[in-house]
């Protein structure tokens, strides 16, 4: 009972916040958004938020920092070079996969 009283309360809490990040922004701006500033900032923001979540999750993938640097290298170097994505996952995990036996 009390497993299911905490499931309603998280799920209940998790719709509220969800939707007053969606409703604040209609009510707090009423007119268009006439400032260069502002337009850029909001513009970027989903871009760092998600940089800022994914950059950890990479570096704690592995058991091994070393092989998360080689990792996240790797990928960067790959996309530099305007692969497809497939291309540098499949490159970025076979060789973390390969780096992971030298560290381990």
């Amino acid at each position: 009972m009390v497993i299911m009283m905490y499931l309603a309360l998280s799920i209940t809490i998790m719709t509220v916040v969800t939707y007053l990040v969606r409703v604040i922004p209609l009510v707090v701006f009423k007119k268009k958004i006439e400032s260069r500033f502002i337009k850029s900032f909001l513009y970027y923001v989903p871009y760092a938020v998600l940089s800022c979540m994914t950059f950890p999750a990479i570096m704690y993938s592995t058991n091994n920092l070393y092989t998360a640097i080689i990792g996240s290298s790797v990928a960067l170097i790959a996309s530099f070079f305007k692969l497809k994505l497939i291309y540098v996952v499949i490159i970025t995990v076979c060789i973390v996969f390969g780096v992971s036996f030298i560290f381990y």
